[in-house]
């Protein structure tokens, strides 16, 4: 099965440079978005083949994801049921026969760290909604999870050491998440790999420089590895300032 994964900031703006095509082209048997930064109305995007599952934020134009699948699930939920951290429309999990598949846009720190201590309790929160479906199966976790793990996931990591996702704090947090039983799915496969990112700022011709943070990814129980088939991110496709994430799991 091929699972892609794509921060779109802005599903209409990025409906508008091509999206259609690229889902096309990728082929998915799932497909999720985050920051689609819509309400519910706002784009009726549908594929031939495929049922949409939607979770929108309740401040209009802000955060929202989405999934997008060949197969019908067994249940479908949004949020991570604790209240305050369900208003954002970040999380959508949906149960398949062998697994679950968790897509999450995770909340940035913020420029100035505004939301740092936010972002602490969120990793905690959210690592113990992971652990808890993990005890009934295997979970697939993809997003943009707002962090380059390593020194080796972004382009400047020395100028970027205190920054909003480079933090020592938030990296720590990944580093806690995968001891607890996942596995960064691009990094199994290519464990030394340097120069290939999934996020570009806007700003400073950055994509054209490949200065760029891969903050987008795949983990997966670690007892999923042995079925891992490929994982790849998708430098060459624009219409964001992410690029698409992919990993193939044999099922």
């Amino acid at each position: 099965m091929k699972f892609i994964s794509w921060n779109v900031n802005g599903l209409r703006a990025c409906n508008d440079k091509g999206f259609a095509d690229t889902f096309r082209k990728l082929d998915a048997d799932f497909f999720c978005l985050q920051e689609t930064k819509m309400q519910s109305g706002q784009l009726d995007l549908q594929f031939d083949g495929y049922e949409s599952y939607w979770n929108y934020a309740e401040k209009k134009g802000y955060s929202g994801t989405a999934i997008y699948t060949r197969h019908t699930p067994l249940n479908v939920t949004y949020g991570i049921g604790i209240e305050h951290h369900d208003k954002e429309g970040r999380v959508i999990t949906m149960e398949m026969e062998d697994f679950f598949l968790v897509t999450v846009y995770t909340p940035n720190s913020q420029d100035g760290l505004k939301r740092l201590d936010y972002r602490m309790a969120w990793e905690d929160d959210f690592r113990n909604y992971l652990l808890g479906l993990d005890k009934r199966k295997p979970v697939i976790a993809c997003g943009d999870l707002n962090v380059a793990h390593k020194e080796i996931d972004l382009k400047n990591p020395k100028t970027n050491r205190k920054n909003a996702g480079f933090t020592d704090e938030e990296r720590e947090k990944f580093s806690i998440l995968l001891n607890s039983g996942f596995t960064d799915t691009y990094r199994h496969f290519y464990p030394d790999r340097e120069g290939i990112y999934s996020w570009w700022s806007y700003r400073f011709k950055a994509r054209e420089k490949n200065a760029g943070w891969r903050i987008d990814y795949f983990i997966v129980s670690n007892r999923l590895c042995d079925r891992l088939e490929k994982a790849d991110i998708h430098t060459e496709i624009y219409g964001s300032d992410h690029c698409p994430v992919e990993v193939d799991i044999k099922f």
